[in-house]
């Protein structure tokens, strides 16, 4: 897959921020792997050398990357806290999730898969942010099933981890096979499943 050299303007007076767009829509679309320096600057109608007169490198761009995309999801996954009972945070928690992980596609799938070939570095910014989003959704389940009033002792953190991990499966099917996505649906489903 050739990546567009389309340039879409001209960033003389453009900013980091501008080149983190770009780049954000290049990795959501082609992965960290299918992503040059040179396509990021052919994509801003820059030579590379401008490029790294703002960057080091590829990989201090991916991680800004990362930052605005975890900040993103980190809102949203928030969001679902200001829903007024549990039953409907946790619905709101996986649709958003979901949603926003469809959208940006390979971005939330470098923060769900460990990918062997990507420097150590953004390696422990992955997990860094793994571990941050388990934290923001804990809770959510925590009070969701104490609003169920189980009998049983429940591990909350095996819980949080089973809903992330089906959340990311559904992702990546959904990704990989270009299915159409009914988000709400797929939140009655996986409550239904594992509450």
């Amino acid at each position: 897959m050739k990546i567009s050299e389309k340039p879409i303007g001209n960033i003389v007076n453009g900013t980091k921020k501008n080149i983190i767009d770009v780049a954000r829509k290049l990795f959501s679309e082609y992965t960290y792997l299918g992503v040059s320096m040179s396509d990021i600057a052919k994509r801003l109608n820059i030579t590379k050398a401008a490029l790294y007169y703002h960057f080091v490198g590829k990989s201090e761009i991916y991680e800004n990357v990362l930052t605005e995309v975890f900040n993103n999801l980190k809102l949203l996954l928030e969001e679902a806290s200001n829903e007024e009972t549990s039953d409907k945070q946790i619905h709101k928690l996986v649709r958003n999730y979901v949603d926003f992980g469809l959208k940006e596609k390979n971005l939330v799938i470098a923060l769900i898969l460990k990918f062997i070939s990507v420097e150590s570095k953004i390696q422990n910014y992955i997990l860094q942010f793994r571990k941050q989003i388990n934290e923001l959704i804990q809770p959510l389940v925590k009070n969701f099933l104490i609003n169920k009033k189980s009998s049983k002792k429940i591990d909350y953190q095996l819980f949080t981890s089973l809903l992330i991990s089906m959340m990311d499966g559904l992702i990546l099917e959904y990704s990989f096979l270009n299915k159409k996505v009914e988000s709400d649906k797929i939140a009655d489903q996986i409550i239904g499943v594992l509450f």
